[in-house]
């Protein structure tokens, strides 16, 4: 390709496209775009010239043009989460996820579904569920991976065995040929295939020399000779050129060809898919048992594997002990191990599925019989049910756990997509293992042992010349591995620009001579995709960490505590790009609000750990932190805390961005907005003083809306009023008048957090009188406010110097082990977790005291309740129907379901989880003029939708003061505190 195209051309490109489209270098915000493009869940990294998000099919076709004037390269990308690279490079990157996105059409009689490439996978079966049907393929990185991507890698995934590929399902595909032209390919007639044979255009002349190629009887030879045994189901090296030669003939017996073969996995080198037409499958049958047949070591699981497939399970998946360890402790999967007995060095998690669990439980013990005849396995629990999900999701995490280990050696894609014949698997691991052996690596191994293709990934620290070195070299004698035993170099995770290098070993420099013939034949200018599968650049070239000056960093001083994550740069890099902040609102879960809303890949929080990780590396800065670039990218993150749960590496970008901000603050100083809010409690405590001028002055529709311009916030987001005393001076007062109480039963603090001194009164009233009520002596220890407004900011000085002091303070109060309970989950939970990384050395044992014994307040009525000291005998026996929404930090937590939980314990209380992620208001982000856009869509995706469509009688509850708020304004309807309604309920 030449040289990039000018800002010229470029302006002009821009003028055509009704979508958008990044390259401008005096930009900071087209910078951070081409910035979060660079990379993808692969090793490489290379910053593309442009990035456009085209919106119509004529905005592809425009870009198609450009390409071919400017002889510049279009990378086709969905959801990014190729291991491989084939989304990485210096071209024109054409991201078809946001806008591309539409289900067209479903025919459930004929059992297909037309769709846009943008469409996820999950998504499209959530539409395709009340058909009960089902789009089989399935990755799993299913809640974000798109129909698009799936053709490009011919994606396969957990039920492969059964389902088939994504080759398999694809009918027929609309797509954009290299000159801009239209086609459509699918499965032809040999009357139909004469006749594009005669076509004089692009179209026609691919029919012509692809039918001329494959119909060469020494072609046909090579290709059959050459390519992976047909017995192996995952065959993906190359292009499909042994599907096509393999294909029968019509019922004449005469010629045939579907060029959709060949399309997938493709990786968006010959045509750009535009529409596909797929195929569906039954639902599978509702009873689902999973049989975690546990073992010695990992050869014993593969020797079992070939007894387990005689039996016809749904799928076949190995895990071993060093993706196990990994869960041990994690916030989220630590509790998905309640199946693991002893510790086993692998597991096989072998899953049925019938109509009946006794067809279930006939096919398990079968298969256990015989594995105990053979002398495999030496535990065999069956999880049946729901509890399946959370044994799935050990297995389908496993990309992501193995990123927490500590240090520059880290494991990485490289032979984790070969694959070989099942029966072929324990002598080829065996060979492999003397090849890590010989290079003294250890690796992991899992997934897909039911196809013959484990994901091996090798530790190795490709931060140095040697690790590079050794990266491609295992490569290399892999790939003489896979050939002996007439496997492919490739399964499910493509070529790309990391095996592509090796095509020619694996298939014959002949074949690979007939694979660069069918790229020439449908991209002669090589506009799609250049550089993936054939004539791809060396494979240790393009590295993430390529730039580093000397492989040496200069520690990052920071505020934070980032000790446990080795310093804010290793957190940052721990991002794998497996991309599970990329799902949406259909598939659940909190992470990540903005992109649910945005559908941007700026706004996940893949995209935010990436550019940290990009200037922490190679800023020549003395503070690294000041680049307008991280501040376009940090801008919509919400701080909801969800990726340090729902991340499987755990990257918590809400600490990371606090961090950054309190930097680029110093660099540039503390806008005056950001002030305002950071010291939310010195200004409610000045409108105080005089509440009712407050008030009315926020609530004046002249004033407030000036109020709200001077400040930057909406002019349609409602102000929180104060109340007319504080609680801290109604509590004073209540406890003189309630003095008998109040020194009988059993101590509590209550932590007064700023936003319900000042603004929910009444909610702490309310809980003050419901713990007297339930028989405990409620006491407000002398504390400073929790910080919360300042972190939300990056005012972390301020928040560390409030840290500080709260600790000294309470852990005196609390040091006998009263606890304290608190009402607002952002304030509460602040003790819990960041104040554990902002006191000084000498206080962390002081902090995690506190946080030992600090509670949100359902959770500690729920822990009593289960002690038996409170009863569903003091509540009413009302019926009543509540829908609760929960915190982002009661999420990221896991301190949701307390609430959930004694919010049931009134006898005839039903509640119902509304499954809302973020409600979108996130403490100030709401009321923010600029963001205020974005927070009520987040507000739209489900929890509004589900607030509006509740019966009239229905209880709407939220614990948190922010999620209340949006309520209000998005509703108009008033969610109530669990406080509030356990005081309801309660029997005066």
């Amino acid at each position: 390709m030449s040289s990039a195209p000018t800002n010229t051309a470029f302006a002009e490109l821009e003028a055509a496209l009704t979508g958008e489209l990044f390259y401008k270098a005096e930009s900071s915000l087209h910078q951070a775009q081409r910035r979060v493009y660079a990379t993808d869940a692969s090793v490489y990294q290379e910053m593309p010239t442009a990035v456009a998000i085209p919106k119509t099919k004529d905005d592809l076709k425009a870009l198609i043009r450009f390409a071919n004037e400017h002889q510049i390269t279009l990378i086709p990308r969905a959801a990014g989460t190729s291991l491989a690279g084939q989304v990485v490079g210096n071209g024109l990157v054409v991201d078809i996820s946001k806008y591309f996105t539409q289900v067209l059409e479903v025919k459930p009689e004929e059992q297909w579904v037309r769709v846009q490439p943008g469409v996820i996978r999950d998504d499209l079966n959530a539409v395709l569920r009340p058909h009960g049907l089902l789009f089989g393929p399935e990755t799993s990185t299913a809640s974000r991976a798109m129909v698009g991507g799936m053709i490009g890698n011919n994606s396969c995934g957990l039920h492969s065995i059964v389902w088939g590929d994504t080759r398999a399902h694809l009918l027929s595909a609309k797509v954009l040929l290299s000159d801009g032209s239209e086609a459509e390919f699918k499965p032809l007639t040999h009357q139909e295939l004469q006749q594009k044979l005669t076509l004089q255009n692009l179209e026609g002349e691919i029919y012509r020399k692809t039918y001329g190629l494959i119909s060469s009887p020494e072609n046909r030879a090579l290709i059959q000779q050459n390519y992976p045994k047909k017995t192996l189901t995952r065959r993906n090296t190359g292009y499909a050129l042994d599907f096509l030669v393999d294909e029968g003939a019509d019922p004449e017996g005469q010629t045939t060809l579907d060029l959709c073969k060949l399309l997938a996995g493709s990786e968006g080198t010959l045509a750009f898919v535009t529409e596909a037409k797929l195929n569906l499958l039954p639902l599978p049958p509702k009873e689902e048992g999973l049989v975690c047949v546990h073992f010695n070591s990992l050869m014993e699981a593969l020797e079992a594997n070939i007894i387990i497939l005689k039996h016809h399970p749904m799928s076949s998946e190995l895990v071993d002990k060093y993706i196990m360890d990994f869960t041990k402790g994690h916030r989220t999967y630590d509790a998905n191990r309640f199946f693991i007995e002893g510790d086993p060095a692998a597991l096989l998690m072998v899953e049925f599925m019938a109509d009946s669990q006794d067809i279930i439980t006939a096919k398990a013990e079968a298969m256990i019989a015989d594995l105990k005849a053979a002398g495999l396995g030496y535990a065999y629990p069956v999880v049946r049910g729901a509890l399946t999900k959370p044994v799935w999701d050990v297995r389908k995490a496993g990309l992501g756990l193995i990123r927490n280990l500590p240090g520059d050696t880290q494991p990485v894609n490289l032979i984790e997509d070969c694959a070989v014949s099942p029966e072929d698997l324990p002598a080829y691991v065996a060979d492999l293992q003397k090849v890590l052996e010989k290079h003294q690596l250890q690796a992991s191994y899992y997934a897909h042992a039911g196809a013959g293709e484990l994901h091996i990934e090798p530790m190795i620290n490709l931060k140095t010349n040697e690790g590079k070195r050794i990266f491609r070299e295992v490569l290399a004698e892999t790939t003489v591995l896979v050939k002996k035993y007439n496997g492919s170099l490739s399964g499910e995770h493509g070529d790309g620009r990391l095996r592509g290098e090796f095509i020619p070993l694996a298939l014959g420099e002949e074949v690979y001579e007939l694979l660069k013939e069918v790229k020439h034949i449908f991209d002669p200018r090589h506009i799609f995709n250049a550089g993936k599968i054939v004539d791809t650049p060396p494979m240790n070239e393009f590295l993430r960490y390529e730039e580093r000056p000397a492989q040496q960093i200069i520690p990052v001083e920071t505020l934070f505590d980032f000790t446990r994550q080795e310093g804010i740069l290793r957190l940052a890099e721990k991002c794998s790009g497996s991309g599970d902040c990329r799902k949406t609102h259909v598939s659940g879960g909190t992470m990540c609000p903005s992109y649910m809303a945005t559908r941007q890949e700026k706004d996940t929080t893949r995209a935010r750990a990436n550019i940290l990780r990009q200037f922490l590396t190679n800023s020549d800065k003395v503070n690294k932190f000041d680049h307008k670039e991280i501040k376009e990218v940090m801008d919509l993150c919400l701080s909801c805390k969800a990726c340090k749960s729902e991340c499987p590496s755990s990257v918590d970008v809400a600490k990371m961005k606090a961090e950054f901000l309190q930097h680029y603050h110093d660099a540039n100083g503390i806008p005056l907005r950001t002030r305002m809010v950071g010291n939310f409690t010195k200004m409610q405590q000045l409108a105080s003083v005089v509440p009712g001028v407050y008030n009315f002055m926020i609530s004046n529709p002249m004033t407030s809306k000036l109020i709200k311009k001077t400040v930057g916030f909406a002019v349609n987001r409602s102000l929180p009023e104060v109340g007319k005393v504080t609680l801290k001076s109604w509590f004073r007062k209540w406890q003189k008048e309630n003095a008998s109480a109040a020194k009988t039963g059993k101590p509590v603090y209550l932590f007064c957090d700023e936003f319900t001194n000042y603004n929910d009164l009444e909610i702490g009233q309310t809980t003050v009188k419901l713990l007297s009520a339930l028989g405990y002596s409620v006491q407000i220890p002398e504390h400073l406010e929790s910080g919360r407004t300042y972190l939300s900011k990056g005012l972390v000085r301020d928040a560390k110097e409030i840290a500080i002091k709260n600790v000294q303070l309470l852990s005196k109060a609390m040091a006998n082990g009263t606890p304290i309970l608190g009402i607002e989950p952002s304030a509460i939970l602040t003790l819990r977790d960041e104040y554990l990384d902002l006191v000084t050395a000498d206080l962390v044992p002081a902090a995690q005291h506190v946080a030992a014994n600090s509670y949100l307040l359902e959770e500690f009525l729920q822990k009593e309740a289960e002690n038996g000291h409170i009863t569903a005998d003091a509540f009413t026996q009302e019926k009543k129907h509540i829908k609760l929404h929960g915190h982002c930090y009661q999420k990221a937590l896991q301190v949701l379901t307390p609430t959930q939980k004694i919010l049931s314990l009134p006898q005839n209380y039903e509640v119902e989880m509304i499954p809302s992620g973020c409600c979108g208001m996130a403490g100030s982000f709401g009321y923010e003029a600029e963001h205020y856009d974005v927070s009520m869509q987040i507000g739209e995706l489900v929890l509004f939708p589900a607030v509006r469509n509740a019966a009239p009688e229905t209880i709407i509850a939220a614990a948190g003061t922010s999620c209340r708020h949006q309520i209000k304004d998005g509703t108009a309807k008033k969610a109530l505190h669990p406080a509030e309604i356990l005081w309801q309920a309660l029997k005066k």
